[in-house]
């Protein structure tokens, strides 16, 4: 019996990455360890993800106008990564690198199909004209001549396998309507070709291959919606330069009068085939959907409609399918077990329960899937739960059942109640006893009230949604459209408890909060209730402290102590920057950037976006990191005062990536021309003064050992001569 599990969001796609052929992603490829996949797009990124974590690992781009045309692979001998831009240029680079232009780079003489990477056996890279090289052979001399194999043909599908210790690469490829297959064994340089039998009104469409006991199962998926198998045995004797290949009929993607109109398959087992498609049901519009059917009693299994639609791309590894739905990478989960025929009819009884962990995407659940996941989430809990002996956790786990079960169907039950029960009734929830799965119920709670915000564009239960946040440990990704709507809203104090409380928002939406927040006028801010406690210290609310700003002390010297060029500098930018210290923005709006500066990120994904901020925006907000840098270092400790106030690293870290973003557009900019000469002087002269600090700490050394040297009861007066 084969069953769909749990599905959960794996990253969004960009633009290229939508739904219709052509779309979706170039390919996913596994990482170096398990649970990580290589994901490369159609264009010019490769990326790492852990796939449990559902976070990215690393990010690597060529430069622009260049595309990768190759699918990113791992070299698991080396734990190295392989990739081809523009047909012939090769790269190859490590975990730790991050400019793909200082990488290893090598042009070869004759365009690439693809590299296959096998566990054991190393990369083997196969070329468009069907030439066939390992990867240590090509680096000996790239631009070694590559012999064309195949004449007028195109490849459209090729995979590698072991064999023993001996690489096998099969290929098929397309002329005129006719297909051949091409099996070739690297370290014997042998090569046959074969020529698919050829069926009226039908061809195929995908291929996939397994190998098992030195025989290779081809398996096509054809235009007449069947799946047909051809046997290629690896010892040939016969002299014959070209054989015909014979299918035979696997499988009939029919049932009950529907017809499946497959894009692309996948091998599970022996016995099991999963197939994407679109289901065309007489009567009714075709509906695209993940299935699995048993070869051995040519049976539907089970399927999962997938109404955002596909690019029709399906891969597989480590029991989890990988496809694009909508615009995001989708991962569910499954399972397999021995064919039987009570099994494949649907008739064989669960005795056991499934060892799956338990995976619920808030996002996509309706109220009617709510009620579904809580009675599947206790289902399996209480059967995990029944293996224990204990009386008493018996009895605790009945008492939780009802309470649980009742959340799901509480919320179907107030879809249509009014705002006032409707919220009434989620207080009740929320007010009760913890239970083993009270986070779901939160989440749950939070994703019915969002729902409703969605269906009523004039419901926004904005003091509701923010007392949850503010008195539970919530996730972004236990509620991942709350911050969506809080956008949409505008609404800036939910966005930026947000930010203070949620350890995993994506670099996409603190972006989006970023824009949000240096939009917004001042005077509407004023009007809108923001939490001040990391700025309330640090900014002059009255901005009428003009006298104290004179007598700045930058890092523990005065400027005015000293006599040279250097000093008559800092001196000037000492009241330049008192003259024109007044924060650029009010403390309503440093109270929201704040909360922005304090949020976790990641470079390599924060800096795409900021690339995007308008170019009065970044100069704002460049001009606030500076106000922040200067206010730090007005003493000694370079700490800015209050709660929740950004520390010397934040601010620094955050002003080098928006420079790095926008630092083409800050030089063309004429008001940001003195921003930039200023936080230039301002940076030199704190070089300048960390210098000469560097110059006493022998000294300072030195002091610190005679001190120890000497009895501590023996009162004396010491003079240190710096020179």
């Amino acid at each position: 019996m084969a069953a769909l599990c749990e599905s959960f969001t794996l990253c969004g796609l960009g633009p290229s990455g939508g739904v219709g052929l052509g779309g979706g992603l170039l390919a996913l490829e596994p990482g170096p360890d398990p649970d990580h996949v290589l994901l490369t797009d159609r264009g010019r990124t490769a990326t790492l993800f852990k796939v449990s974590d559902q976070k990215p690992l690393g990010c690597w781009s060529v430069k622009h106008g260049q595309i990768i045309t190759c699918p990113v692979v791992c070299n698991f001998e080396t734990h190295e990564y392989i990739a081809v831009h523009d047909d012939k240029v090769l790269r190859i680079w490590k975990n730790k690198d991050i400019n793909l232009d200082k990488v290893f780079k090598a042009t070869l003489s004759a365009d690439v199909y693809r590299i296959h990477s096998l566990p054991s056996g190393g990369p083997v890279v196969l070329f468009k004209g069907g030439g066939v090289r390992t990867l240590d052979v090509l680096l000996e001399a790239p631009q070694q001549e590559i012999e064309n194999v195949i004449s007028d043909e195109v490849i459209r599908w090729s995979e590698a396998f072991m064999e023993g210790q001996q690489p096998v690469l099969i290929f098929a490829t397309e002329k005129d309507g006719d297909f051949f297959v091409y099996v070739q064994k690297l370290k014997m340089n042998s090569l046959h070709k074969y020529k698919l039998e050829q069926q009226e009104l039908s061809k195929p469409l995908s291929f996939t291959a397994y190998m098992k006991n030195q025989i290779i199962t081809l398996l096509c998926l054809c235009s007449n919606d069947s799946v047909y198998k051809v046997l290629i045995p690896l010892q040939q004797n016969t002299e014959e330069e070209e054989q015909i290949l014979f299918k035979s009929l696997l499988l009939n993607l029919s049932v009950s009068g529907s017809v499946l109109k497959g894009t692309s398959f996948v091998v599970l087992d022996k016995d099991h085939v999963a197939v994407l498609g679109s289901l065309a049901v007489s009567g009714e519009e075709p509906k695209e959907c993940l299935t699995i059917w048993n070869t051995k009693f040519q049976t539907l299994q089970t399927s999962k409609e997938l109404p955002l639609g596909t690019s029709g791309q399906l891969w597989c590894y480590e029991e989890k399918f990988f496809f694009t739905h909508g615009k995001v990478l989708t991962v569910m989960m499954y399972k397999c077990e021995t064919s039987s025929l009570a099994a494949a009819v649907g008739k064989l009884k669960d005795s056991q329960t499934p060892d799956v962990s338990s995976f619920v995407n808030w996002n996509t659940l309706g109220d009617e899937e709510l009620v579904v996941s809580f009675q599947s989430q206790q289902s399996v809990a209480l059967k995990s739960e029944s293996r224990m002996t204990l009386r008493s956790k018996r009895n605790t786990v009945a008492k939780v059942q009802p309470d649980t079960v009742s959340v799901g169907q509480l919320l179907l039950n107030l879809k249509d109640a009014s705002t006032t029960v409707f919220e009434d009734e989620l207080r009740q929830l929320m007010s009760k006893a913890q239970t083993p799965d009270f986070q779901a119920t939160i989440g749950c709670v939070i994703t019915a009230l969002v729902n409703r915000c969605k269906a009523n564009p004039k419901y926004y239960p904005r003091n509701f949604l923010l007392q949850i946040v503010q008195t539970r440990d919530l996730s972004h990704s236990l509620c991942p459209d709350l911050m969506a709507i809080a956008l949409e809203k505008k609404d800036v104090h939910l966005l930026q408890t947000c930010l203070q409380r949620f350890p995993d928002i994506p670099e996409e939406i603190t972006y989006a909060c970023l824009k949000v927040f240096l939009s917004i006028s001042e005077a509407y801010l004023q009007r809108i209730d923001v939490n001040l406690e990391s700025v309330i210290c640090y900014i002059d609310m009255e901005f009428n402290n003009k006298e104290v700003k004179t007598e700045i002390v930058e890092n523990g010297f005065n400027a005015e102590l000293e006599q040279d060029i250097w000093d008559t500098k800092i001196t000037k930018e000492t009241h330049l920057t008192a003259d024109g210290e007044f924060c650029p923005v009010g403390p309503q709006k440093a109270a929201l950037l704040n909360a922005v500066l304090h949020s976790a990120y990641s470079e390599t994904f924060l800096l795409p976006h900021l690339k995007n901020l308008p170019a009065q925006q970044a100069v704002l907000f460049l001009r606030y990191l500076y106000y922040l840098y200067v206010k730090c270092s007005e003493k000694i400790n370079t700490a800015l005062p209050g709660i929740r106030s950004p520390t010397i690293n934040q601010i620094m870290d955050w002003m080098c990536l928006l420079l790095d973003a926008q630092f083409t557009v800050m030089v063309m900019l004429p008001e940001a021309k003195e921003l930039l000469s200023n936080l230039h002087k301002f940076v030199r002269a704190q070089v300048r003064f960390y210098s000469e600090l560097n110059k006493i700490e022998g000294s300072l050394r030195e002091l610190q050992r005679l001190n120890h040297q000497k009895d501590s009861q023996t009162y004396s007066i010491e003079v240190l001569e710096l020179i």
